[in-house]
């Protein structure tokens, strides 16, 4: 396995790059803006494609790099369902499993330092945000944080996890680079306490000062979705009265690029051909599933995904390969959900 821990020397955070081999997809946890070059450096160098880039939650101390790192790899991005941003790739909830070639982690969902924080375990190890700290743990006053339910995630999610499971934190401020669950049930002195109520004592007496970027930081990265305004892309977005009405006046080819989890747990527009997006590539490619599709019929084809961005990503890649005829569903099946369009499972 390839595992790079980076850090960010004026917020003191870490972000983690994950692959299996060299040559395969990558994944990267908390990547910083200002650091975007770096990473995109590191992965040409690894001889490493990019397929998922995810945040532990909202940060208020840095500006994400997902929305730059998305516009020039076309990767997925991925957060948790409670994080109040305007979109993402993917939304995941606790159990919900994030994977690449090679690699899966499971999805934590641990309220109370943000209401939409999470953690993500893999095999030995845990990205533990900045739920649980080396000898420390995230704060809890601001972003809908919450003391008594931060307490609740980590002493009934994660210190419950094998005592030598390491600990990989989205921060630290002393040089510290990992523990074990082992290590912080034992010297962290936030996690000596009896019950909620003492551990809240702590956190609600802390007095701290706003992170200094928190008034930039928190608006920017609630805003970083990819741009699908149906005036922005009038030749191949379609919302979804536009689609139906196009149901009913001709057929159209209608594809989904969602993973198997998303599709197993949420269903599918009816009649919809299975085209995950990890594999467009392939799929737009000559011999490829979606070129023949687009070559043999005049139908139009219609990409759809869980909220628009990967659709979005995948029609400007049709078109650059030179598929004709093929657009998108703005805000995918969420809108489509939302205005009652029918739903089948999978």
């Amino acid at each position: 396995m390839i595992f790079r821990q980076l850090f960010h020397q004026e917020t003191g955070t870490y972000t983690y790059l994950l692959a299996s081999r060299k040559g395969g997809e990558a994944l990267l946890i908390d990547a910083v803006l200002d650091r975007t070059d770096r990473y995109m450096q590191l992965l040409e160098e690894l001889d490493l494609k990019l397929a998922k880039v995810l945040d532990t939650h909202v940060h208020a101390d840095h500006i994400t790099a997902m929305g730059e790192l998305r516009d020039r790899t076309k990767c997925v991005t991925v957060m948790g369902a409670e994080a109040p941003i305007d979109v993402v790739s993917m939304r995941v909830q606790d159990g919900d499993m994030v994977t690449i070639e090679g690699i899966q982690l499971e999805t934590l969902y641990t309220p109370g330092h943000t209401i939409d924080s999470y953690c993500y375990r893999m095999d030995d190890r845990v990205f533990t945000g900045d739920t649980l700290l080396i000898r420390g743990s995230g704060r809890t006053d601001f972003q809908s944080g919450d003391s008594r339910a931060a307490y609740d995630s980590i002493f009934t999610k994660l210190l419950t996890l094998p005592d030598e499971t390491l600990v990989y934190p989205g921060h630290d401020y002393k040089g510290d680079t990992v523990s074990t669950i082992g290590e912080e049930k034992a010297f962290n002195p936030r996690l000596q306490v009896a019950n909620a109520d003492e551990y809240a004592a702590i956190m609600d007496n802390l007095n701290l000062t706003d992170p200094k970027m928190m008034d930039v930081a928190v608006p920017a990265n609630i805003t970083m979705g990819l741009g699908q305004s149906d005036a922005e892309h009038p030749d191949w977005a379609l919302t979804v009265g536009q689609l139906m009405a196009l149901q009913e006046q001709s057929d159209v080819v209608l594809v989904d690029l969602r993973e198997d989890s998303e599709r197993g747990s949420y269903g599918q527009i009816p009649a919809s051909v299975h085209a995950p997006y990890g594999r467009l590539e392939i799929l737009i490619g000559a011999g490829g599933l979606l070129r023949g599709m687009a070559g043999a019929s005049a139908k139009p084809l219609v990409y759809y995904c869980a909220y628009g961005e990967r659709s979005a990503m995948a029609v400007q890649a049709s078109q650059e390969g030179g598929l004709e005829n093929v657009s998108h569903l703005v805000g995918g099946i969420a809108a489509w959900i939302e205005a009652g369009g029918p739903i089948e499972t999978v």
